[in-house]
């Protein structure tokens, strides 16, 4: 790799993937462990778009953003998972430059975008709430699709900035990332160039992405709850609060996830890498299943759906 003062980032052509610190034996287990969960990712993510796409009773605000969530969950999760299983039988576990660039784009952009969309549910639901008699006004076709963009855009601009100048680091330490997926932090451990600038930008970032996000989510929560406790029936509270369960379970799992891996501590890598997993693919896993075992709508829509296919068959 030439002198550590000396080396360029060019002369990188591809970095190892170390994954998990475990015996090869369990790679199999781990393996096997990691299909499942992106096959219930696949299925679980695909059949909530196919449902809400073919039921005309899902077709309203709060199925069109859930919609795009299943969609940007089934992506990220895939640009993370067949290159981590298909490791567990590699010996060189490598990935290339341009594929490291690919892995961390695309997944900054989606989990970017995640963040921003949740922020847009939340006050989808306050609205709903609060305002249900102007809901359909307020929340009309194209301020969604706005929505939805603007999240898409936030993502991708913030993708931009940090993989590009991840990338424009010099690598001369190792090619060794001790990491499952090409992510930030793992890649400045092995750069001798100075991260002053780019723990900056980082730090920016996630307070341009994080606080204020959180602060849509918790203000709207604040007003739900507000109304939700005016309501006299113990039955219309209880209607409220439902329709809100679920995207709360969503956000818990993914801010308590990112928040963990975080504050984690460079010298703890493999808790890190545990944390990384409960937002590349826990998460996606989940978030059907708990918009469809909490939802009546589209546990409805899914018994309809399955029984057309059992007619034709």
């Amino acid at each position: 790799m030439g002198d550590r003062g000396t080396s360029n980032y060019s002369d990188v052509t591809d970095f190892i993937l170390v994954g998990f610190r475990v015996h090869p034996e369990l790679h199999i287990l781990l393996f096997l462990l990691f299909l499942l969960v992106y096959a219930m990712i696949l299925l679980g993510n695909a059949g909530m778009m196919v449902i809400i796409i073919t039921d005309p009773r899902l077709d309203t605000p709060m199925y069109f953003f859930l919609g795009n969530l299943s969609f940007i969950d089934l992506v990220y999760s895939s640009v993370i998972a067949p290159k981590a299983m298909s490791n567990f039988w590699s010996v060189s576990k490598s990935i290339s430059y341009a594929g490291c660039v690919t892995q961390l784009f695309f997944f900054t952009l989606f989990i970017v975008t995640e963040g921003f969309l949740l922020a847009v549910m939340a006050y989808d639901r306050f609205i709903a709430i609060c305002n249900p008699l102007l809901y359909t006004v307020q929340m009309s076709t194209h301020l969604c699709a706005q929505l939805v963009a603007g999240s898409y855009f936030f993502g991708c601009i913030s993708s931009i900035l940090q993989t590009s100048m991840t990338f424009t680091l010099s690598f001369c330490a190792s090619r060794a990332i001790d990491h499952f997926y090409c992510d930030t932090r793992p890649l400045q451990r092995l750069s001798c160039s100075d991260l002053f600038i780019l723990r900056m930008v980082s730090f920016t970032l996630s307070g341009i992405i994080i606080f204020p996000t959180i602060i849509v989510i918790i203000v709207s929560y604040l007003y739900i709850v507000s109304t939700v406790l005016k309501i006299p029936s113990t039955e219309g509270r209880k209607k409220a609060f439902s329709t809100c369960s679920s995207h709360l379970g969503v956000v818990s799992v993914l801010y308590g996830a990112v928040f963990f891996m975080y504050l984690t501590p460079d010298t703890f890598p493999e808790l890190s890498k545990v944390a990384s997993l409960c937002y590349t693919l826990l998460t996606p896993m989940l978030n059907p299943l708990i918009y469809s075992l909490r939802n009546k709508d589209v546990k409805e829509a899914l018994n309809k759906l399955l029984e057309k296919k059992s007619v034709i068959l």
